[in-house]
């Protein structure tokens, strides 16, 4: 046996879906409701930005025959600026919303990852994967722990099992 196979074999790991415990915990629950929130009051700025453009529009249909060519031209200019100015804030609000999401995530990672090592560290485990996003489609239960119910636990999303149960 080489010295590789050696080390690999006596290596201890957990593993769990970070994600499946991510989405018990009420930060993330609080994220989620926080982004909608915020993405509804977007999508309510958006609205208004386009009723806006529809009634300026609707008005320039109605007059534009009657327009002289000065007026015609800068009623088109208004137009497209309404235009771009909706099209930038659906683009800037895009963008913000990633940014909140990211951040207000940011917490409850933290937490997730701080529960992870210390149910790695009073394991004694080598390291931990995350079966997330199918990174490894087999995991040895033989070789590794499944540590889920664990990290809930240090979480305090579960209760710890009474010994003897």
């Amino acid at each position: 046996m080489s010295i590789v196979n050696s080390a690999a074999a006596q290596s201890r790991f957990g593993y769990l879906s970070c994600d499946s415990v991510l989405h018990l915990m009420p930060e993330y629950v609080q994220a989620q409701q926080n982004v909608a929130d915020l993405r509804a009051k977007y999508d309510r700025e958006a609205a208004r930005g386009e009723q806006e453009f529809q009634k300026k529009f609707s008005e320039f249909l109605q007059g534009q025959k009657d327009f002289p060519e000065n007026i015609l031209v800068k009623r088109q200019a208004e137009l497209q600026t309404l235009m771009d100015s909706g099209i930038s804030f659906r683009r800037e609000a895009r963008q913000l919303l990633t940014k909140a999401h990211r951040q207000l995530l940011a917490t409850a990672e933290a937490r997730l990852n701080e529960a992870i090592q210390a149910v790695a560290q009073q394991r004694d485990f080598d390291y931990v994967l995350n079966t997330d996003r199918n990174q490894f489609p087999y995991v040895n239960p033989l070789r590794g722990e499944d540590i889920t119910e664990a990290v809930l636990i240090q979480l305090g999303l579960r209760e710890k099992p009474v010994e003897g149960e």
